[in-house]
């Protein structure tokens, strides 16, 4: 999609992140010549164009306390899976829930969901009660712990000029 060179210099300063300041904007606003209601306005028109599509929130778990962090994977029918999904997802145990295709036979896996807690004992006790509290508890699952962190980043761009 087409960007002028200030909606550019915009998104190339969103790349980096919002600044965990009281105003954001207004900071992300001063990187790049605008004020707080030009960078609002200018990314309500991104957003609206489809260019940008989402803002979203990259919580590094690990500085907060968190340090066990599990995939849970769930053997879920095809007819329940989307409905599952959706109870799922809105638990306040589950921080990402997504579908993804069976790999039969190794893999029957339908949904996953994301659940971290401060030890591993506290995550499992979490997965049992998910479980039983949302009616779960008798579709095959796994639950499979990070081994390693991996650093996050929002979508990077670049202009396409520079990518040719």
């Amino acid at each position: 999609m087409d960007v002028n060179d200030r909606e550019a210099d915009l998104i190339g300063a969103l790349c980096g992140g919002l600044p965990l300041v009281s105003r954001p904007f207004a900071e992300l606003g001063r990187a790049v010549g605008m004020d707080e209601d030009e960078v609002i306005a200018r990314l309500h028109a991104l957003s609206t164009r489809g260019v940008i599509r989402r803002l979203g929130v990259i919580v590094r778990h690990h500085e907060l306390g968190y340090r066990a962090n599990a995939m849970v994977v769930w053997d879920i029918p095809d007819h329940e899976v989307s409905e599952t999904g959706r109870r799922l997802a809105a638990c306040p145990e589950v921080t990402l829930c997504y579908r993804r295709p069976r790999r039969p036979p190794a893999w029957p896996y339908t949904l996953f969901t994301m659940v971290h807690g401060h030890d591993r004992a506290e995550v499992e006790a979490a997965i049992a009660a998910l479980a039983v509290r949302e009616g779960v508890a008798r579709h095959p699952r796994a639950v499979l712990f990070s081994l390693r962190r991996f650093k996050q980043c929002g979508a990077r761009y670049q202009r396409r000029a520079a990518a040719e």
